[in-house]
């Protein structure tokens, strides 16, 4: 018996060992080239270069950016979606790093760029030897994370139709645990997220006779001031809901009060009750402080997307299958859910799946967060996440999973 009928996850595992410095390249060639969400246009064509070459079947993205691509096995089996997302973020980056984004204002601070190249290499390591594996592997290079609008976009315009997918699997890097850790939970992992915009209008007037009654700059700043206070105790599995303001536009000249104040913020949460919980408490905000400052306020719902859900038993057989493959990694729970978001949460409504971090803090002990100007991995994550990935790719085809009941239920 070969040892590819054996364990053609090894055999995988193996191939992935052989290319791990074109990962390396790939990410650093995608990290001094980043675009923004929806403006993804030379990493599409990268991806599909890419994807083409090792063989992979293209087929209709239903988006304008991003790619999708079929790779069939050459043994009976379940369909695995994988997916990986591909946008950078508006961030000027403040690195030294040599493969610095070369575009003005535009960043992969989010590793964005990793993600993308491990599932790339995933690809065509499966596609190395995709006559010993079981089963057909789907491949989603997703835009518009960012804006946690891509994914749906992709569902809306018929990513799924016809394809069955058994399982949904995927990865984020983390600056927050150690290179070599893979770590996933199941059921709620990651929150839901909403974008909310809040406007207050007012008169205006001259600076001189509105220091504060009918001032919607003052108004807008109370409010960003205490939009964390408003959630404040709402927690889940340990995890607290957040809302944050990220974004305020206000005014024309520093003597002229304007009439009107915008505040966008973004509220997390871990489920329904939470989050309807969360914005009455908002709405309640938003109106005591307009009457407070005689001004007139409004909260709405930008955008959104639900918690990210993974199913127990695609978990188990993932981290058991990153366990073997990764024998030095510690594999494991990652305890309490994060109250970060990503839209693939829209996948793992529709296809039972787990999303899993995988640790990329850099060896100088200094924590490079995600959304910073600093943000940056340690590029040995590369490797252990793409293990990780295509070994629970082979063993699910392999194995199969029937579509859990929870995963059912929308949460958005």
């Amino acid at each position: 018996m070969t040892r590819a009928a054996e364990d053609p996850a090894a055999l995988v595992r193996d191939q992935l060992a052989a290319r791990v410095d074109h990962l390396v390249d790939l990410r650093r060639d995608l990290h001094a080239h980043p675009e923004l969400s929806s403006e993804e246009r030379r990493t599409t064509d990268l991806v599909r270069d890419e994807l083409t070459r090792i063989g992979a079947d293209l087929r209709r993205c239903p988006t304008e950016t991003g790619a999708v691509a079929v790779l069939e096995g050459g043994k009976p089996g379940a369909t695995v979606l994988l997916r990986a997302d591909i946008d950078g973020l508006p961030v000027e980056e403040r690195t030294d790093l040599p493969f610095a984004s070369s575009v003005p204002g535009v960043m992969h601070a989010c590793g964005h760029d990793a993600h993308t190249a491990i599932l790339l290499g995933v690809a065509a390591a499966l596609g190395s030897r995709a006559e010993d594996l079981p089963g057909r592997y789907l491949f989603v290079f997703q835009p518009a994370e960012e804006r946690v609008s891509g994914a749906q976009a992709m569902v809306d315009g018929g990513l799924l139709a016809g394809e069955d997918p058994a399982a949904a699997i995927g990865l984020h890097v983390t600056t927050l645990a150690p290179t070599g850790t893979v770590l996933a939970r199941p059921g709620v992992s990651m929150a839901g997220a909403w974008g909310l915009g809040i406007t207050i209008t007012s008169a205006g007037g001259h600076g001189a006779l509105q220091p504060r009654q009918g001032n919607v700059v003052l108004a807008a700043a109370a409010i960003a001031h205490r939009l964390h206070e408003a959630v404040a105790g709402m927690g889940a599995d340990g995890t607290d809901a957040v809302c944050s303001p990220g974004q305020i536009a206000a005014g024309t000249a520093p003597n002229v009060v304007p009439t009107r104040a915008e505040l966008w913020a973004t509220l997390r949460w871990f489920d329904a009750g939470q989050r309807e919980e969360a914005m009455r408490r908002l709405r309640a905000l938003v109106a005591e402080v307009a009457t407070d400052f005689d001004v007139t306020g409004s909260l709405e719902v930008a955008f959104g997307t639900g918690p990210v859900r993974n199913d127990p038993a695609v978990t188990r057989t993932v981290l058991a299958a990153a366990r073997r493959a990764l024998p030095q990694a510690v594999v494991g729970d990652m305890g309490a859910p994060v109250a970060a978001s990503d839209d693939v949460s829209v996948l793992l409504e529709a296809v039972p799946g787990c999303y899993m971090m995988v640790g990329a803090a850099v060896a100088d002990g200094e924590t490079r967060l995600h959304h910073s100007p600093t943000f940056d991995i340690d590029e040995r994550a590369l490797a252990v996440g793409a293990t990780a990935l295509a070994t629970s790719a082979v063993v699910l085809a392999g194995e199969g999973h029937p579509p859990a009941a929870s995963t059912a239920t929308k949460t958005r």
